[in-house]
């Protein structure tokens, strides 16, 4: 295969324009051809042939006189104007020839002094020929030659175009590509272009290197973003220096660090200064915040709310009884009867404003809301039967709304009732601090009857005039979030969730977070059973498509990215799991000190539950009474009954201490409290209680014992020996035996006996122990129905104080 020859270096070696090679290859060939065309060979032959035709020429004597002549003097006469026209024209055209017919390397050596003289010959032209006759001026013949031109001879059949191009040599001892070979491209890697640094020049060396990258530091201050708190060796690489000058700069402020010790923040910016360079605090951006938004709503953007009510009270005081009258009294005739109470809250029409009533069960759902840090209602309405009085569930819901810090509107039910004695409900409520508005204080209190529904109209105008104090506000136009009511899982639509949207407008198709939960809108429900799509602030709904069974109390938020939404919750499973394993955080006579000293426990809150009314009493003014400057006994609860569940939720919601006497907890409660942490004291005596917790606010708990494991040994072999009873050959496999260990009788899993070493003995020596490893003799003190197989454990137990 030929080398590549290029229509431009054809027209560059002929001294032709590239549009005569174009035009004459265009007559020949049909295909068009660039001036960046490689030929071929066949192409390569019509163009020197017509280009040598066209400069032919018919007597080559000039040119060999030329030639021969170059022997004789350099001073010749001039020849006749007419005479010599004809031989120097002949001499312009036949003196390339001759050059390339004579030696190649003379040429190629002479070619650029040609060049040289070419310019000055353009300048001036031929002077024979220009000559007055009989001018007697003589000529030099290297100064008669025109500009000289590369001519390619093309009459012999073999045309060497090697030599005009120094490139093509080169290329031509390269591996020649066939039409049946691909190769590869090649690209200059990393290691190829540091092999060529290097042979440019002499290699940087690492103290080069941080030489010269202080003195850029002084000559241009950097600045670095480093978080609170950061290790010395990264803080190192963001200086761009190395992790032992960091630790000497340490030393000499007297900060002892190694590379993986972290350093705060203002340590860093005086070390950052010694190396001339500024710290800024590194924002730390989290998924939260990337795609929840949390800002403050403008005062312009807020519009009114309806506010939302949860009804407490005794369970035989008529709570039910007042919502059902509520909610049928104001409803429009073709809906009265035909409602279904799909979810767990309902709005009601007062006038033209809507109220939101929450339908929970007791206060057990408002608690747990609270507990997670859901502040969802805006009022409680209290309903206290005018027979009954004051009840022991009544205060506790006085306590929960209080703890929640809700505005509580009290309904004084069963005014139907002969037996019916306001003023009596009105002076028990003095004793928990909620006085009437008659008396001057600033609980409402309305007289209403379920069952003739006088009354209604009255509580629910309070209750609108509540919330117009309250002035409670929303911004419609943003994000929605909320809380969750309640969920359940439907074995035919999923998980369905009913939240109540507290401020934005939820849509259907919205992505949202609820707790560990994600998943997008696919349907919602009013609480008339219709369905919509958008609910508004103070609109309870209920959702579908969440990907889990959300909990109660759990807040949601409108995401806008679903797959920063899925690596949230994630995250917050797995800070869930930590949790778990993490220290128990929750208050406990035990540790109470410790946060004392700490300066986290500021107040002890106790809830109180006994069998009289009296102890109550006697427990709470005791217990008040040990109050001091460090600490502030809160009896946030007191009464009669056995420890319940909405105690265990009242003391995990206010993380405080229950303490009982002569009362037993339920098992839910009790399965509720060991689930969640709360401390849960029982008592038969009142001193004992209050020695107790005095001790313990002043650090001085009794010492306790707990079990510490020695070792455990395998029953190989039993021996019955006379007057020593049965004695075990024992392998020790894990820790020691000693002496006056305790030792527990395992087989199969099960605890057979709990007994302690009578005797033991390596080979015939009485031992204190036997390590592991080694085998030994064991004899107990009671039990003697050991078999082959059974494991010995070894443990002794050890006093320990907190």
């Amino acid at each position: 295969m030929m080398i590549k020859y290029r229509v431009r270096e054809v027209a560059k070696d002929l001294d032709i324009p590239n549009k005569d090679v174009l035009d004459t290859l265009s007559k020949y060939f049909p295909e068009p051809k660039k001036y960046m065309t490689a030929l071929e060979e066949n192409e390569l032959d019509v163009v020197f042939e017509t280009f040598t035709q066209q400069r032919s020429v018919d007597n080559l004597d000039a040119y060999f006189a030329e030639r021969g002549g170059s022997a004789v003097p350099a001073v010749q006469p001039a020849p006749a104007p007419a005479a010599a026209a004809k031989p120097a024209q002949q001499q312009k055209t036949a003196q390339p020839r001759g050059e390339k017919r004579g030696n190649g390397a003379a040429q190629n050596q002479n070619r650029p002094q040609q060049r040289q003289q070419a310019a000055p010959q353009q300048q001036k032209p031929a002077q024979p020929q220009n000559a007055p006759q009989g001018s007697q001026q003589p000529v030099v013949v290297t100064e008669v030659r025109e500009p000289v031109r590369r001519v390619i001879d093309t009459r012999s059949s073999n045309v060497n175009i090697d030599r005009y191009n120094e490139k093509y040599d080169r290329l031509a001892d390269q591996k020649v590509k066939t039409d049946n070979v691909v190769t590869k491209q090649k690209f200059t890697n990393r290691n190829q272009q540091r092999r060529g640094n290097q042979r440019r020049g002499k290699r940087e060396t690492e103290a080069e290197r941080l030489n010269r990258i202080a003195q850029e530091r002084k000559a241009k201050h950097i600045t670095i973003e480093i978080p609170e708190e950061i290790t010395v060796g990264d803080f190192a690489l963001r200086l761009k220096v190395s992790a032992p000058e960091v630790i000497k700069k340490l030393m000499g402020l007297g900060v002892f660090a190694s590379i993986n010790d972290m350093i705060d923040f203002d340590t860093a910016v005086l070390i950052a200064d010694e190396f001339h360079a500024k710290v800024e605090k590194e924002v730390v951006v989290t998924i939260e915040e990337q795609i929840i938004d949390d800002s403050e709503d403008n005062e312009e953007n807020l519009v009114s709310r309806a506010p939302v009510v949860v009804v407490m009270g005794h369970v035989d005081h008529g709570k039910t009884s007042v919502l059902d009258a509520i909610r049928h009294s104001n409803v429009t005739e073709g809906e009265a009867g035909g409602i279904t109470q799909h979810i767990g809250a309902y709005r009601v029409k007062v006038g033209d404003r809507d109220v939101t009533f929450l339908d929970t069960p007791g206060h057990a759902a408002f608690t747990t809301m609270r507990a997670r840090g859901a502040q969802v209602t805006d009022i409680a309405v209290l309903v206290v039967a005018a027979d009954d009085g004051i009840m022991p569930q009544t205060v506790e819901a006085i306590n929960h709304a209080k703890a929640a810090g809700v505005s509580i509107i009290v309904a004084i039910n069963k005014m139907d009732k002969p037996s019916a004695d306001p003023d009596r409900v009105k002076q028990q409520l003095t004793e928990y601090s909620l006085v009437p508005e008659e008396w001057g204080g600033d609980t409402p209190c309305i007289p209403v009857s379920a069952v003739t529904k006088a009354g209604l109209d009255d509580l629910l105008e309070m209750i609108i005039l509540t919330a117009d104090m309250l002035e409670l506000k929303a911004n419609p136009d943003r994000a929605a979030k909320g809380t969750v009511i309640e969920a359940r899982l439907d074995r035919g639509m999923g998980p369905i969730a009913t939240v109540l949207v507290q401020n934005g407008t939820l849509h259907s198709g919205d992505t949202i977070v609820a707790g560990t939960t994600v998943g997008r809108v696919r349907s919602m429900m009013d609480d008339k059973g219709r369905r919509v799509q958008e609910a508004g602030p103070s609109v309870p709904v209920e959702i579908t498509g969440l990907g889990d069974v959300p909990v109660g109390g759990d807040i949601f938020n409108v995401v806008s990215d679903e797959r920063l939404a899925r690596e949230l919750v994630e995250q917050r499973l797995s800070e869930q799991k930590e949790q778990q394993f993490n220290a128990q955080t929750k208050v406990t006579l035990d540790n109470l000190f410790d946060q004392m000293k700490e300066g986290d426990m500021k107040e002890l809150k106790i809830i109180v539950k006994a069998d009289v009314q009296g102890s109550v009493e006697a427990v709470r003014q005791s217990l008040e009474k040990l109050s001091n400057e460090e600490v502030r006994v809160n009896i946030i609860h007191g009464a009669v009954g056995a420890v319940s569940e909405s105690d265990v939720m009242l003391a995990n919601a206010s993380n405080a201490i229950i303490v009982g006497f002569n009362v037993r907890p339920d098992p839910v409660a009790e399965e509720n409290a060991k689930r969640d942490g709360v401390d849960m004291r029982l008592y038969r005596i009142i001193y004992d209680c209050i020695e107790e917790i005095e001790s313990a606010m002043k650090g001085m708990l009794a010492p306790k014992y707990r079990e510490v494991g020695l070792g455990k040994a395998e029953c190989r072999e039993t021996y019955k020996i006379t007057n020593v009873g049965m004695v075990i050959g024992g392998h020790v496999t894990s820790g020691k035996i000693t002496r006056n260990a305790q030792i527990r009788v395992v087989r199969d899993g099960i605890i057979v006996a709990d007994d302690k070493i009578g005797s033991l003995r390596r080979f015939k020596d009485d031992v204190k122990e036997v390590a592991e490893g080694y085998d030994c003799g064991i004899t107990l003190e009671k039990f003697s129905d050991i078999k082959q197989g059974d494991i010995l454990e070894a443990y002794e137990m050890e006093e320990y104080r907190d």
